[in-house]
Order: C-alpha cells, then sequence, then structure tokens
C-alpha cells in the first residue's frame, strides 16, 4: 500500500449533517473541528506527512452573520487548542490564505499557533482559512511583479517552479490525493494551481462522520490508480 505523501481535504457537509440530526448547523461545525483533531492523529500514524484542510474560503463571506460569526467563534477556540494539540502530537501548523480580513485577535492567535510549532518535526498540518485560489495566485502575482520592479527578479526568470514559490505552498509539496466529502465533486476554489495532477476522490459521507475507515478507502482507491499516465490500472 502506497501512502499519499500529502492529503488535501475538503471539509464538507457540517451544516447538513448536524440538520440531519435535528440539530443547528453550528452543532455541525463542532463537531467537524472535533473529528478534525481524530483526522490528523490518523494521518499522521498511517504516514501521511501533509494535511491540508479547507476551514473557510473567500467565499464563506457571504452566509449569513449568524453563521460567519459562530464559525469565527469557533476558530477562536480551536486556534487555542490546536496549540496545545500542536505540541502534544508534535505537529507543525502552517496557514493558508489571507488572515488581513479576519479580526486582529484571529490573526494573533494564528500568528501565535504557527510560531510555538514551527520547530515540530511530525505531521505538516495546512488550515487554509479566509483562502481562496484565485486570490492566492493574484497575491502572488503581485509580489512576484514587486519583485521585478524592485530588480529582484527578471520576467525571463518567472518559471513555474519559481511562480510556486510565491504561493501560500511555498515550500510544501503538491498534494496527492484530494479528498471532499458529503457528495459535492468541485473544487470550489482551492488549490487550483497545486491540484493539477492530484487525483480526486470524492465520498457521500458527511466531514463530521468521516472515519479512520473512510480515510483508508480513499487511500485504496488512490492506490488503484495509475499515476503515471491517469485512469485506473490495467489488470
Amino acid at each position: 500500500m502506497v501512502i499519499p505523501q500529502h492529503v488535501a481535504i475538503i471539509l464538507d457537509g457540517n451544516g447538513r449533517w448536524a440538520k440531519s440530526k435535528g440539530m443547528p448547523r453550528n452543532y455541525g461545525h463542532a463537531r467537524g473541528a472535533k473529528n478534525l483533531e481524530t483526522i490528523c492523529r490518523d494521518a499522521y500514524n498511517m504516514g501521511i506527512k501533509y494535511l491540508t484542510v479547507y476551514l473557510f474560503s473567500t467565499e464563506n463571506w457571504k452566509r449569513s452573520k449568524e453563521e460567519v460569526d459562530a464559525l469565527m467563534k469557533l476558530f477562536r477556540s480551536y486556534t487555542k487548542t490546536c496549540v496545545k494539540t500542536a505540541r502534544d502530537n508534535n505537529m507543525k501548523v502552517r496557514v493558508l490564505g489571507d488572515p488581513t480580513a479576519l479580526d486582529q485577535d484571529l490573526q494573533d492567535s494564528l500568528a501565535r499557533l504557527v510560531e510555538s510549532s514551527k520547530d515540530n518535526t511530525g505531521l505538516n498540518f495546512q488550515i487554509a482559512i479566509n483562502y481562496g485560489s484565485r486570490d492566492e495566485i493574484v497575491r502572488a502575482i503581485r509580489k512576484a511583479a514587486q519583485d521585478c520592479m524592485d530588480g529582484k527578479l527578471q520576467p525571463e526568470e518567472i518559471t513555474e517552479e519559481r511562480f510556486a514559490g510565491y504561493l501560500d505552498t511555498a515550500e510544501v509539496p503538491d498534494p496527492d490525493l484530494l479528498i471532499r466529502t458529503s457528495g459535492e465533486q468541485r473544487l470550489s476554489n482551492y488549490l487550483m494551481w497545486q491540484l493539477a495532477y492530484t487525483e480526486f476522490y470524492f465520498t457521500e459521507v458527511p466531514w463530521p462522520a468521516f472515519t479512520k475507515d473512510d480515510l483508508w478507502q480513499a487511500i485504496e482507491k488512490y492506490n488503484s490508480r495509475d499515476r503515471r499516465y491517469g485512469g485506473v490500472k490495467e489488470e
């Protein structure tokens, strides 16, 4: 069994799962956050080195103010808990996205989380918050353009590899496997540059109900793919 080095997950279905239980959407988000701690441990024990999760997109601001406020409250609690989780599990945390739209206290909390875990050598855990792939690429272009204006970079020196260094995921290998839970089959503006050669796995299981067994099933499906040519291996 080949274990993918880097797994990216779109954590979908929290609200729908809660509704199916007769509970408010915020209950689903809270259970989803708790499940994330479990899956992080499972992923590392399986041999996965990088795990990147989509917590909050640039488009999620369009949700109701009540839900956004509840999510931000949850993120505040989660980042504080994650400091201990990262310490106890030797987990290195990195934040993807533009944090400047977040309240200052949450920005500070995320910065403390990153700083406190920077020397850890276990699972590399990337949190995408206020993240959108188009926004990421535009920000990267601006950085590269500024370096050209400052004489640090010549346009002819811009290669795919050089440009990737301006992205939020600089120095992180591209995902081998993308998992999206709860049945939707779209990227939703997530890691579009990085997913160019990634294997996709879609499951009907909503995120709060996603287990270690579901992760193994995704990895087994990954192993059935031909990573050189794409598609399913011939018998």
